[in-house]
């Protein structure tokens, strides 16, 4: 073949005057920690941050390389493809630890993977002249540097490290057809031929441990899941529950079966970073066990729930029965005698209403008679990586049902449906069609799963039907061929296309072609995990290419997601795509033959290609051999015209060369998620997804992040007619001003009016720009504490009130401080900019509500149409999950799934937001209070912050507090430190106290927990030490939250005293109340000493042993405590990671040396501890008590990553992506 250049030329080759930077790359979970840090990263100029760390930490080969390379000479390869091995000599001269090195330049890794093609490229036969073969070598090489387009995963995982370093290692159980003679052959090498395959189908038979069966299955399965690739199955061959087995008895069934491979992919997924378990398990709509198949998530998350309520009440219930017991001032005998023992007697009855098991409540009796006075009854939360959700199956794949056309008819007519044995074809169970579609409706509308496959959809488009049905694909439903075949992936980013507001469809051709070409080269190199798949790969020669940034490129180019314009320009981009692919392979046909499979298939394929046309040429009818036609090209619609023409052609050309020569590919296009690589190459949106947020944040190459719009929007202003001037008016609406320069109200003149000088203005300015809100700027820690109290006048009482704002002492009203906010920091969305016309609002729609005042988001009916609109020129199908709002109904959800059939597309999958297990903690504490529940979901950080603090304060101050005054600690006091684990959790509790033992304030540390529990809990404890300063007695507090529940929850270990927990609160105030105030009967072990009752008191047992009286009375009361507290329970130092709670207003907590001007309105130096003078001695890493919620309003998915740990999780097709360190929950 010849390959000309167009991105390149021979004088200047593949990066010519392309300019490479060196930059540190690093990566960090939440809590600070480094995952990954290379300090001298090389890579092209125009990467940004996240792209360089995602390329260092994911595709870089950190270890291995030998330091010494020579060339090994290859008669019949040109010079500059030689392979590399390593050069022993020159090694042996090296210290033993220089001798192997990792990858530090993207260079490198562009070099050896388009090496590595080129190489297997020249032995195959793919190139006329060595010309050739050097021009397609840096044309590929320019494209991965310019971020044009990328192969998946697999292929910089592995591909050319053999070719470009000699690295090599004994075979994994490979195999490969040898392009030369045809023969299967078993690798004697795990990195001669690389494995660059992403996604697997693979068959099952209706055998136990038969080859090919179903435990064989699952050792396919675990080889596959070991490096990163993720496979599907359709698993409706094996019998049904209750059908005979050929040796007598009866099957278990389906579900039986699945639930072992989903604990054997659980199991491998746990272990290790690298390793994950993409899976997807699909069941036909007429398999006896297919309603058991539908409703198994939905009924295993019933199981979760019931395992978390029902742990809860046996601990509870159970305890209580201890407690009447305990509590019993009778003899022993008595106490568990429900005849004689009243309370126990009700608490028996009580824990029989709660439907505990009557043998529990005995055992508690026997217990008791043996001496126990407490159960540990472990209890569980709905975290989707609980205890719970572990225990239950149906966890690790993703499923879908495969829907036939006879079957939507029978739901549409309220038709029978007959569940069909596997065995012999009979009728196993006749049910109505409508009531099975509802049920797959509401499971989908329930927990997300089934997604749906279109069978007869699939088919119609089959270009291989007489090789068999294609009956299932890969976990994220874009690959759909025969069973046991691969397909390897590769996405183009549109955007790079778009020079000078004109789309660059020369050098789109171009890309195809050579990535066409790539992509088959890469299945004549690869090896593959079993005889089966490496033979019909082969055989079939299916190839992955797509495209990414579609909803980027739209938004640039002036046009919204949801418009005809969007729809036809994403129709004609696909179709020129996939018509140039298959040309190039009808080229490749000619000069190396068709894939083998063709010739009994050409009819088929060619009628498929034929369909194909006609969509292009916008035909309505005359479709051949479809059950549903395609959604045609929208030529009218079109912007750009030649991109219609070009398409049109191109299909020409494939027909005619297609019918001349055949093809070298059964198909040639997907769209896929592009995750990770989609990071790799920058691009704003990934695969057929629009944009999820108008500001990024965008990463910084220190550490951090600072607000930037997303790209696209000045571009599309600028097409839309925006002057200049008004296109940054619009961008500093949604990104905000940094500055009070011509701010509304609060202005440089409103605060020189308040006796703000020139360098005060000057701090405030300085501090703007990184502000999340303009309260986290103003307050003591900015301004100088001598200039609050001396100039403004602040009395410090009121500086050091966590409710104080001094925007509003200054007579601001929340009114000027909102648009004030709005002006300075931005509102994260353009809804209601200046200039912004409301008819081009929709150019800016994203997939979810921008900012905390957007409304507008993309409809699921937009999403559907656009997939329509692509996927009649896509070869295989499209891989998309649609978001739906929370309160979408069941009938909305099939509905969604209906509209998709009709409109031509192969497969969806729906998720409702809010659909799975969780409650926020915070959620707790205003669910009676609609306005707090409202800011809280909607606030801003440090609204939220107060909202909290406020609830918390009224549940316990619900009488009148006598001192009004705030009642200082010394600067030097004593308390203690107590170290315990609540329901695997730890937890440090330190105390503060007054001069005469009374406690004063308390610190909660659970700094490896999430980081938005770690923050309510800080902002928890400031709240009740404030309260305590302020005289609100410790036994109301007691009162308050002893016996709370909420996770997490359970076994106590480390505390003498206390040994179970209903919450974290539950455990803090019992141990409060036995060591303040002699509650022993809040303890599970009683403290022995002199100064506690060992006897029950009868009457009095729960009740205070001291009188309120006067306060002078009540320290009398509390000498004895003021004894016990002996420096046995002091410290010298504490836990070096203790956060010491120090907040007010959106209090946080700060890394070790961070100006806390950015971040925090209100320290309270009373609740501060340790020397040198420092107000601010915080540990590094914790985040914001809301970062779950700024995630949401981020535009993120609001959930942490299971790899690092960020709160930047997208939704990726139909999987998550991460976009700070690039991990996915796919297999892309």
């Amino acid at each position: 073949m010849k390959i000309e250049r167009k991105f390149t030329t021979e004088e200047t080759g593949a990066y010519g005057a392309m300019a490479f930077t060196t930059t540190t790359s690093e990566i960090r979970n939440p809590d600070g920690k480094i995952v990954f840090r290379n300090e001298a990263v090389e890579v092209p100029d125009g990467f940004s941050q996240v792209a360089s760390d995602v390329l260092a930490q994911k595709y870089f080969r950190k270890a291995g390389i030998p330091a010494r390379l020579r060339r090994l000479k290859e008669s019949d390869v040109p010079k500059f493809l030689w392979r590399s091995v390593p050069d022993e000599d020159a090694l042996a001269k090296l210290a033993p630890e220089d001798r192997f090195v990792g990858e530090t330049s993207a260079k490198q890794v562009f070099d050896r993977l388009a090496g590595a093609w080129a190489y297997w490229g020249w032995k195959g036969g793919y190139f006329t002249t060595e010309s050739d073969a050097r021009a397609y070598y840096d044309e590929m090489r320019f494209m991965l540097a310019r971020q044009m387009a990328a192969p998946n995963s697999p292929q910089w995982f592995n591909t050319g490290l053999h070719w470009a370093y000699g690295i090599d290692g004994p075979s994994q159980g490979h195999y490969y057809v040898d392009h030369a003679t045809g023969v299967l052959t078993k690798s004697t090498s795990a990195y001669e031929h690389p494995q660059p395959h992403a996604c697997f189908i693979q068959s099952v038979k209706d055998d136990l441990v038969g080859d090919g069966g179903i435990m064989d299955l699952w050792v396919r399965e675990a080889r596959l899941f070991k490096y990163g690739s993720g496979t599907g199955t359709n698993f409706s061959s094996l019998r049904g529950e209750g059908e005979k087995l050929s040796g007598g008895g009866k099957s278990s069934g389906l579900m039986g079966f699945l639930k072992i491979g989903d604990r054997a992919a659980g199991a491998i997924k746990s272990g290790g970073t690298t390793r994950r378990a993409a899976k997807m398990v699909i069941c036909d709509m007429d398999h006896p066990d297919v309603e058991a198949f539908i409703n198994w998530k939905v009924i295993e998350e019933q199981k979760v729930a019931s395992l978390v309520a029902g742990s809860k009440a046996h601990e509870l219930k159970l305890n209580e029965v201890f407690t009447a017991i305990r509590q019993w001032d009778g003899s022993a005998e008595d106490s568990v005698d429900p005849s004689k023992n009243p309370a126990l007697k009700a608490a028996i009855r009580s824990a029989k209403k709660a439907m505990i098991p009557d043998t529990y409540t005995n055992r508690i009796l026997q217990y008791a008679k043996q001496g126990f006075t407490s159960i540990e009854f472990p209890t569980y939360d709905v975290d989707w990586d609980s205890e719970a959700y572990i225990t239950v199956s149906g966890q690790n794949s993703n499923n879908s049902v495969r829907v036939t056309d006879a079957f939507l008819k029978a739901v549409k007519d309220d038709a029978d449906w007959a569940l069909i044995r596997r065995t012999d074809g009979k009728t196993a169970k006749t049910v109505k069609a409508r009531e099975l579609w509802d049920q797959v409706g509401h499971a989908a509308w329930a927990c997300a799963d089934p997604g749906i496959q279109f069978h007869d959809t699939v088919n119609a488009w089959h270009t291989c039907p007489e090789d068999g049905a294609i009956r299932g694909s890969n976990p994220c439903s874009e690959y759909m061929f025969l069973d046991d075949t691969a397909c390897n992936l590769a996405s183009m980013n549109l955007l790079t296309f778009y020079k000078d507001g004109q789309f660059d469809a020369d050098g789109y051709i171009h890309a195809t072609r050579l990535w066409t070409v790539t992509l088959e080269i890469s299945v004549m190199m690869a090896q593959f995990p079993s005889q089966e798949i490496a033979q019909l790969s082969y055989d079939f020669r299916t190839l992955g290419l797509g495209y990414a940034n579609i909803g980027g490129l739209l938004m640039n180019m002036g046009f919204g997601y949801d418009s005809t314009e969007g729809r036809a320009l994403c129709g004609a981009l696909t179709a020129l795509m996939t018509g140039v692919t298959y040309a190039t392979s009808a080229e490749m046909a000619r000069e190396l033959g068709a894939f083998s499979g063709y010739a009994r298939n050409a009819q088929h394929m060619l009628r498929v290609i034929r369909n194909h046309r006609a969509a292009a040429y916008g035909k309505t009818s005359g479709y051949e051999g479809v059950n549903v036609n395609p959604v045609a090209l929208d030529a009218a619609n079109c912007p750009d015209q030649t991109l219609v023409t070009l398409a049109k052609s191109a299909w020409d050309e494939a027909l005619t060369l297609g019918q001349a020569h055949g093809f070298r590919n059964a198909q040639t296009t997907v769209i896929a998620p592009t995750g990770t690589i989609g990071l790799v190459m920058d691009c704003d949106t990934t695969g057929i997804e629009p944009d999820f947020a108008l500001v990024k944040f965008k990463k910084l190459a220190g550490g951090g992040y600072f607000k930037i719009i997303n790209q696209s929007v000045p571009a599309a202003l600028e097409k839309l007619g925006y002057s200049t001037a008004q296109a940054a008016e619009i961008v500093a609406y949604a990104v905000g001003h940094g500055s009070i320069g011509n701010c509304p109200a609060i202005n440089t003149t409103s605060l020189v009016g308040h006796g703000f000088g020139a360098r005060e203005l000057e701090k405030i300015e300085a501090a703007l720009p990184s502000a999340f809100d303009i309260r986290f700027v103003f307050n003591q820690w900015t301004l100088g504490v001598d200039f609050c109290k001396g100039s403004l006048g602040i009395p410090e009482a009121k500086l050091n009130d966590p409710t104080f704002d001094l925007l509003r002492h200054l007579g601001f009203t929340k009114a000027q401080i909102d648009a004030a906010n709005d002006h300075v920091c931005g509102t994260m969305t353009l809804e209601g900019a200046p200039f912004l016309k409301k008819e081009h609002y929709s150019v800016f729609d994203c997939a979810n509500p921008c900012g905390k005042t957007g409304k507008r988001f993309l409809s699921v009916e937009s999403h559907i149409h656009m997939m329509a609109a692509a996927q009649s020129f896509i070869s295989g199908a499209i891989s998309k999950t649609i978001n739906m709002p929370n309160n979408a109904t069941i009938a909305e959800t099939l509905a969604a799934y209906e509209l998709s059939h009709s409109l031509g597309i192969k497969a969806n999958a729906l998720y409702r937001d809010g659909s799975k297990l969780s409650q926020p903690l915070a959620s707790a504490l205003v669910e009676d209070d609609e306005e707090a529940e409202e800011i809280l979901a909607t606030g801003s950080a440090q609204e939220k912050a107060a909202v909290l603090a406020e609830k918390i304060v009224e549940k316990i101050v619900y009488k009148e507090i006598i001192r009004t005054n705030r009642e200082k600690l010394p600067e030097r006091r004593k308390g203690y430190t107590q170290k315990a684990i609540v329901g695997g959790h730890k937890v440090y509790l330190r105390t503060g106290e007054y001069g005469d033992g009374r406690l004063g304030e308390i610190f909660i540390d659970m700094h490896k927990e999430g980081a938005g529990f770690r923050a309510m809990m800080n902002n928890f404890a400031i709240a009740v030490s404030v309260g305590l300063q302020y005289g609100v007695p410790l036994e109301e507090f007691v009162e308050a939250f002893t016996f709370t529940r909420f996770e997490p929850a359970g076994m106590v270990q480390g505390n003498d005293s206390v040994k179970n927990a209903t919450s974290i609160l539950d455990y803090i105030f019992r141990e409060l109340a036995i060591s303040y105030l002699d509650r022993t009967d809040l303890a599970h072990v009683k403290p022995t000493g002199a100064a506690f009752d060992d006897l029950g008191r009868g009457d009095n047992e729960g009740k205070r042993n001291f009188s309120e009286v006067s306060e002078q009375a009540a320290s009398r009361g509390l000498e004895v405590l003021k004894q016990i507290s002996s420096t046995g329970y002091l410290r010298k130092r504490l836990p070096s990671e203790l956060v010491v709670l120090q907040g007010g207003i959106g209090a946080t907590a700060l890394a070790n040396g961070t100006d806390p001007v950015s971040t925090l309105n209100m320290l309270i130096p009373e609740t501060s501890f340790g020397g040198g003078g420092s107000t601010t001695a915080l540990a590094t890493g914790t985040v914001t008590m809301d970062a779950r919620v700024k995630a949401k309003m981020q535009g993120y998915e609001g959930d942490p990553c299971g790899e690092c740990g960020n709160y930047t999780l997208v939704r990726n097709g139909t999987c998550m992506k991460c976009n700070t360190c690039g991990g996915t929950s796919g297999c892309s």
